[in-house]
């Protein structure tokens, strides 16, 4: 048993619609919406796009369909979507309501509004195609920036280099370098040595050489001896006897007396009378 759409192309089901439709005019769409006059047939184109989008749209969910055709059918969808709102445009201004105000938003399966790039919009398994995806893939936000305090937080030993000889590593290899380069330098100095390439050179004077002190030095006293026998000590600075130290104490405490009982004038007068009296 034939199938439907194997019925309807045999020669005799053509005929028949082709008789059916004689003396009947199809009315087409005007390629210009600017040419209809007419609010019930603007209407009426309008909705006719409707449909021939609708029918892509389900066309356009299979991925199955290939690359080509899945762009070409994105393309014609665009096409149509366009010329809608050309008659919607012309509807508002023959009277009709405006639908690009009133009009619901075009969604997709899962309730979202349909990803395009400036008007242009991407269906179905459009938006699964190569360079498409990354069009709509949003990049992760900036890491903020640190401040300066939370970047001294990090700073530590290990920074400047304090702690690099702790790991047991870089010790040993710096030994072994050491010693290969000491030997070099020795064999480099023996060959010259013996081949008479060196000059006698004379001992360079230590200049961090420290001279020992005398005790006298030290101590900044000198020692002399009596006839008794018994050393004696001079001094090389002035050294103030009991009694001087005595009368600069008494004088101290004196003025420190006056300046917290008596009063300026009173100060001022006592000044005077030593002046006076030449003390």
């Amino acid at each position: 048993m034939a199938r439907n759409a194997e019925k309807a192309m045999t020669t005799l089901a053509r005929w028949r619609n082709m008789q059916m439709d004689q003396g009947k005019v199809k009315e087409r769409r005007p390629f210009l919406a600017s040419e209809e006059n007419d609010l019930g047939k603007a209407e009426k184109w309008r909705q006719q796009i409707i449909r021939e989008v609708a029918k892509k749209v389900s066309q356009i969910q299979n991925a199955g369909l290939g690359e080509f055709r899945i762009r070409d059918l994105n393309d014609e969808i665009n096409k149509l979507l366009r010329e809608k709102k050309h008659w919607e445009e012309r509807i508002r201004e023959l009277g009709g309501p405006d639908y690009e105000r009133v009009g619901p938003k075009m969604l997709d399966q899962e309730g979202k509004e349909v990803p395009g790039n400036r008007g242009y919009k991407y269906f179905g398994a459009a938006k699964d195609l190569p360079g498409v995806r990354e069009l709509f893939e949003q990049e992760p936000p900036a890491p903020p920036r640190r401040t300066r305090a939370e970047l001294y937080k990090e700073v530590d030993a290990d920074y400047y280099g304090y702690r690099d000889e702790d790991d047991g590593v870089l010790v040993p290899l710096e030994q072994d370098h050491e010693k290969e380069v000491v030997a070099e330098t020795v064999a480099e100095w023996k060959s010259q040595k013996e081949a008479g390439l060196l000059k006698d050179v004379e001992e360079e004077e230590d200049i961090y050489a420290v001279e020992e002190e005398s005790d006298e030095e030290e101590t900044g006293e000198s020692k002399m001896e009596t006839e008794e026998g018994q050393q004696q000590f001079i001094a090389h600075v002035p050294v103030p006897s009991q009694k001087e130290v005595e009368e600069a104490l008494l004088r101290r405490k004196k003025m420190e007396l006056l300046q917290k009982y008596a009063s300026d004038s009173l100060l001022e007068q006592s000044k005077e009378a030593k002046t006076l009296m030449g003390l």
